[in-house]
């Protein structure tokens, strides 16, 4: 590995203010998250602390090259052609969200999620005044896909005027193929669903697997889909508070950008997300080699060491979605036996919606070091609880 790559390094994260690893106390390790424990890329410091030395923070303007940066990044890494007069800023993807379903619906309207998913959705789905429409994913042979015959059951309720996208799938870990998204897409076109695609994993799929943005695969399905991303995820900027919304309807972007949103980047999010966007492809290639080295070793030690818990076949991201069902444990027990037996904090896979029950989401985002400890302390505990049954 490159000496300017070094993933291995473990970096002190105590008394950071970090919300990861302050909050829980030392005894435990975390591995909830979706935040990784590796330095940003240099250039991305670099530009950071440039700036900096200016010594005034004064109110910025959006720079000539932040939105050709994330232009190139779509074009170059997605195959994905966008007009720079689509992009909208958010200070994060949810809320972006948020924003795009108060446009697009009316208070009382349904709105459709894929179960086991990123909690949020349900949040902003109820805050928007909407009724959540679980389409949930069908579990097969590890494996997750979508359930198409109830989808089209649930859009075509007059009712139904949105459907909230996760792509890759947080947290199963999918790579939704191209037919997938286009099925999908056309029953959501044919029913008058409009798509919020979160697409923040984008940039973290395995080598065997493509992300296709869903409004890439057609100008029908562009019409009807706005598409939420972030470096946050890909380059560990999530402090920065810089994502980017993809509108190409100009109604939709009029009403977007007079939401009382923050609309500009802050003085150092925009930096970063250009010089991550321009400059940091070889870290990101470093980085998902490392990520998939984490994820074979967690793969081989879980089937030579504790075969009661199974990681579900992922696809992408640094998060692995593991199947704790065999415990025998309930939610509750689930819970404390992951933070007080074994050390570990992780999130539960009740909090994802139906399906997630007996699951939880482990973090791989970390130097192998930590990953080793938190599995040999998930060994002992699985090891005492099966002596004490």
């Amino acid at each position: 590995m490159e000496p300017d790559f070094n993933f291995d390094r473990v970096i002190e994260r105590y008394g950071t203010d970090s919300i990861k690893w302050d909050t829980q106390g030392r005894d435990i390790i975390p591995m909830w998250v979706a935040d990784m424990d590796f330095e940003s890329p240099r250039e991305v410091q670099d530009a950071i602390i440039e700036r900096a030395g200016h010594a005034i923070y004064g109110y910025t303007v959006e720079s000539a090259g932040l939105k050709r940066a994330v232009v190139d990044w779509l074009s170059r890494r997605h195959n994905w052609t966008i007009d720079q007069d689509w992009i909208a800023f958010a200070p994060g993807v949810v809320p972006g969200i948020r924003v795009l379903l108060d446009i697009l619906t009316s208070p009382g309207d349904k709105v459709i999620v894929q179960s086991p998913v990123y909690p949020p959705f349900f949040r902003v789905t109820r805050e928007s005044g909407c009724t959540v429409l679980n389409n949930q994913l069908i579990y097969e042979n590890n494996r997750y896909t979508m359930d198409f015959a109830d989808l089209e059951e649930k859009a075509k309720d007059p009712q139904t005027t949105a459907l909230v996208l996760c792509s890759p799938h947080n947290p199963v870990g999918r790579v939704w193929t191209k037919d997938e998204l286009a099925t999908l897409g056309n029953i959501c076109r044919e029913h008058g669903v409009f798509i919020i695609s979160d697409e923040i994993h984008s940039d973290l799929v395995y080598k065997d697997y493509k992300h296709t943005p869903l409004a890439s695969i057609s100008d029908t399905l562009r019409d009807i889909t706005f598409t939420c991303i972030s470096p946050s995820k890909t380059f560990n900027l999530a402090g920065l508070k810089t994502a980017f919304v993809i509108i190409p309807d100009p109604e939709v972007m009029e009403r977007y950008e007079a939401s009382p949103l923050p609309k500009q980047a802050t003085v150092f999010g925009g930096i970063a997300a250009e010089v991550a966007y321009s400059q940091g492809e070889r870290w990101l290639g470093a980085l998902l080699d490392y990520i998939e080295g984490n994820r074979q070793y967690l793969k081989t030690y879980l089937r030579e060491n504790i075969p009661q818990i199974v990681d579900v076949e992922n696809e992408g991201l640094y998060l692995v979605w593991l199947d704790c069902r065999e415990l025998g444990l309930d939610a509750e027990g689930l819970e404390r036996f992951m933070l007080d037996k074994a050390g570990l904090w992780v999130n539960q896979g009740y909090t994802f919606g139906s399906g997630g029950e007996g699951f939880v989401r482990m973090n791989l985002g970390c130097p192998r070091s930590i990953l080793e400890k938190g599995l040999a302390r998930l060994h002992k505990a699985v090891n005492d609880l099966r002596r004490a049954m």
